[in-house]
């Protein structure tokens, strides 16, 4: 069964199961892991004995089409009602309640929905009632934090061990934004702002960095830029961490408070991403969504991060949003052509344009949730368009698959009839189709048919007092406030960000506890001067020490990539005093001893690194390390590196796991060494090669089972692994191979 990552428990053994739900491709995935940890797909057939099954996350305004999988799902913020949750299940398990019991007592802790206490009504195709199955509970409302969470509970951060995603420490500055984009429902959801105060955010990123060794801090909201000590804030942290090579990045910044200030502290270190969203090609569509901003702001901060160094500049839009016209679609090429020829004024052709699409999703809770959505057709013909308007020279055109966005549509503001739909789907072997790859619209319209379901249904236009699948959970925000917002959004009326220009009367705030928590720039404690040198020149040269260490277990399961990105992360944790390189991306001056292949252990694996002054205590740097490396990697030995580079390297190897293989390993070994030569083809590339293996064996023996093995190799010469000669020599099957545990024993060096 599926289990947990670190106790490695099954996860039908818990007592909850919180599943994320971050996007709506991703719904078959919560019917693969019901279904790998045993647990019924549907919470109707869930007993006493299964797991509580939580939902949660920015999907979680709109779980309809998921509903009938989960038992309660959280509304908003959760830092707060999880730990209530925990309570309450506690209790329970204490005192004997049925599942029934502890629902029902879920149902009164605030921001947690209970789908099974609703039903929906039906009449044909139409929505036509959400009718309430309990009298003392007929709407939930989102759960919202008065403020952002104290600092001591995001201090260590967890720190994968390969390389995720977001390979960085993100550092949530604020929660909320009011500039009011009618298309986003981030910009709902999420209100009001609150801000964290910049004391606490330089805290969190002490003791975040120091507790990660990651070398890139992102700065986390949905408008960084509005941040209302950016300015000082970003002087203060690269202060700290410049000296450190720790590099700070942001989200797509709004167009009009990246200032030049802002942008030559990011640089600092390494120019990280320049990315802007002007979401719409003319001024026009930008007052039709509320965006605030026109093309020579636009401009005018492409000129200037283009004269700081900045080469790549990529730009944001939608394809599809309200009274969208041609004029419109072709002034996205126009912009991004207008962008790249005032900003590369002097710069010749070095400045290069990507232009990123997406088709418009209307979402639940925002002023557009009753508008249509673009057909596939129309969305391919809009993107057809920009390929011939673009050129090519300069530009480069990447789009989101609108075949995903139809499904991505359909699941954003449908109903809990879709359940059938996801179920049947998973059944036919629909899986991850968040990744294009494995994505195929043709599955879901098949499944789309056993159930009865017709999608574009889904992407139409809806009526504005009609009945929507949502309307019994609540956002905060008011309902007739998101029809006034979309009546001016035809009217192209502005409405203005109430954290400058006062309240907006949109219903969220009571002005007691709920209200706008912002900073101002004076309030914060001032930060260090920066440290002298901080961003100078490296010394020609330091003190280099070689690092021995063993890698077994489930180390041996790692990539030289991951590995090189783990040592570094180490190294920083430890305190150790690494140089780093020069130029543009600094890195670490660490070098690497040959590549381990994936699968193999090794007792006997070393690095190279270079400091900015000498060890007084070897073994005092080693324990260092090892507290913070994973327990299957420990540091065996530190000593000064040797000077040369060696011209014959002998690897010893023991490799155990092949009596699989069958009888005749010992003889066919022996006639091996006693041949005068092994020819074998490889391929690579498409290209074939031919490779002697004979000189690159030193020793071939088989006793008892266990294949002993040192291989030989030389600077610039191709070599071969234990694999190749399990299989390519000793005739052992590729299975076989794969599933022998492969032990690096020893490493004898010849130097020059």
């Amino acid at each position: 069964p599926l289990f947990s990552l670190e106790a490695r428990r099954p996860l039908a053994a818990y007592d909850v199961l919180g599943i994320t739900l971050p996007y709506e491709l991703c719904y078959t995935n919560i019917l693969t892991i019901l279904d790998l940890a045993g647990i019924p797909l549907r919470a109707a057939a869930r007993t006493d004995d299964h797991p509580l099954v939580l939902g949660g996350g920015s999907c979680a305004m709109n779980p309809e089409p998921v509903a009938d999988f989960f038992d309660a799902i959280v509304l908003g913020d959760g830092e707060e009602v999880i730990v209530e949750i925990s309570d309450l299940l506690m209790e329970g398990r204490a005192a004997g309640w049925s599942r029934q019991e502890i629902l029902e007592r879920l149902a009164a802790v605030a921001g947690v929905y209970v789908p099974s206490f609703f039903s929906p009504e039906y009449e044909g195709d139409t929505l036509v009632a959400i009718r309430p199955l309990r009298s003392d509970y007929r709407k939930v409302r989102r759960r919202v934090l008065p403020e952002l969470p104290p600092v001591d509970l995001l201090t260590r951060p967890l720190v994968p061990l390969v390389k995720p995603v977001h390979d960085r420490l993100g550092l949530e500055i604020a929660r909320g934004c009011t500039r009011g984009c009618r298309f986003c429902q981030a910009g709902i959801i999420y209100r009001p702002v609150r801000e964290r105060s910049p004391d606490d955010i330089m805290a969190l990123a002490e003791q975040g960095i120091g507790c990660s060794g990651f070398d890139e801090l992102a700065l986390l909201s949905l408008s960084t830029g509005d941040y209302s000590c950016l300015g000082p804030l970003m002087t203060r942290l690269m202060d700290r961490f410049a000296r450190e090579y720790v590099s700070i990045s942001m989200p797509s910044m709004r167009v009009g408070t990246l200032t030049p200030e802002i942008m030559d502290q990011i640089r600092r270190v390494r120019k990280t991403g320049f990315t802007v969203a002007p979401e719409a090609g003319t001024d026009r569509l930008r007052e039709v969504i509320n965006k605030g901003i026109t093309e020579e702001d636009l401009l005018a901060t492409c000129r200037d991060a283009v004269a700081m160094g900045w080469n790549l500049i990529k730009f944001y839009f939608m394809i599809g949003l309200p009274t969208e016209t041609d004029e419109d679609v072709a002034a996205i090429a126009a912009l991004a052509q207008k962008a790249r020829a005032l900003a590369g004024q002097g710069r010749g052709g070095r400045i290069q344009i990507n232009v990123s699409v997406a088709t418009f999703v209307p979402k639940p809770h925002t002023p557009f949730q009753w508008h249509r959505q673009l057909s596939l057709e129309e969305s391919r013909e809009r993107i057809n368009r920009l390929k011939k308007l673009l050129p090519r020279r300069g530009f480069r055109l990447k789009w989101h698959d609108p075949h995903q966005s139809v499904m991505e549509g359909v699941f954003s503001r449908g109903d809990r009839r879709l359940s059938a739909l996801i179920e049947s789907a998973w059944q036919a072997g629909v899986r991850f189709d968040g990744w294009s790859e494995h994505y195929r619209l043709e599955n879901w319209r098949q499944a789309a048919d056993r159930c009865g379901l017709d999608l574009d249904r889904y992407l139409r236009g809806r009526d504005p007092g009609g009945i929507l699948p949502w309307d019994h959970l609540e956002s905060g925000v008011d309902r007739e406030f998101l029809e006034l917002e979309y009546q001016r959004a035809m009217e192209r009326s502005y409405t203005p960000d109430c954290r400058v220009h006062g309240c907006q009367k949109c219903g969220l705030c009571d002005f007691r506890t709920i209200r706008p928590v912002l900073h101002r720039a004076g309030e914060s404690t001032p930060g260090s001067p920066p440290a002298a040198g901080a961003h100078g020149p490296a010394p020609e040269r330091g003190f280099t020490y070689r690092v021995h260490y063993s890698r077994l277990d489930d180390a041996r399961f790692l990539g030289h990539l991951e590995m090189l990105q783990l040592v570094f992360r180490v190294l920083r944790r430890a305190g150790l005093p690494v140089l780093f390189s020069r130029g543009f991306n600094p890195s670490p001056r660490v070098s690497f001893s040959q590549a381990l292949p994936v699968g193999v252990e090794s007792l006997v694996e070393f690095f190279d690194v270079e400091l900015a002054r000498p060890l007084s205590d070897v073994t005092s740097a080693a324990e260092r390390l090892n507290d913070q490396l994973p327990a299957a990697i420990r540091v065996t030995a530190i000593e000064p590196a040797p000077a040369g580079a060696p011209e014959l390297t002998r690897t010893s190897y023991r490799i155990t796991g092949v009596q699989a293989a069958g009888p005749g390993l010992k003889e066919r070994a022996a006639a091996f060494l006693a041949s005068a030569s092994h020819p074998v083809q490889r391929v690579r590339k498409g290209r074939t090669r031919e490779l002697d293996l004979r000189p690159l064996v030193a020793r071939l023996d088989v006793e008892d089972g266990t294949v002993f093995l040192d291989l030989l190799t030389r600077p610039g010469q191709a070599g071969t692994g234990p694999r190749e000669i399990l299989e390519k020599v000793l005739q052992v099957g590729h299975g076989v191979a794969l599933q022998a545990r492969v032990l690096k024993t020893a490493v004898s060096r010849e130097t020059a």
